[in-house]
């Protein structure tokens, strides 16, 4: 079945760079043709969009609270998508969640923590 693993969170200062990894496996088609996102929330929030890879060779998509600082990127030799996380903030804590999607299916990681406090 298919299973995503993230990985990278932790406690980090403001001002500071994290990077959150999320490792696939058992998809039933390549790796290349899953759009991956990032996503986050925080108690008693919805489930936000961070950011999305649509596909290998699709356009990436960003909220507009982390232009800039956050970055989405894939190695599809490793089945694995990145989230680089710069200039980090106290309002970026949250639990981050990994989706894989194609057509109508989704499939979620288990989430990592990730605490911006001085």
């Amino acid at each position: 079945q298919v299973q995503l693993v993230e990985s990278g969170g932790g406690l980090v200062q403001p001002g500071g760079s994290l990077r959150l990894s999320c490792a696939a496996s058992g998809f039933t088609f390549s790796f290349s043709s899953y759009g991956m996102s990032w996503y986050r929330q925080t108690p008693g929030k919805e489930r936000e969009l961070v950011a999305a890879s649509t596909s290998a060779t699709g356009p990436t998509i960003y909220a507009d609270s982390v232009k800039g600082r956050f970055s989405i990127s894939r190695d599809n030799a490793k089945n694995t998508v990145y989230l680089q996380m710069n200039s980090l903030k106290p309002e970026d804590t949250a639990v981050y969640y990994c989706k894989a999607h194609r057509f109508q299916a989704n499939y979620w990681g288990q989430g990592t923590q990730v605490t911006v406090s001085s």
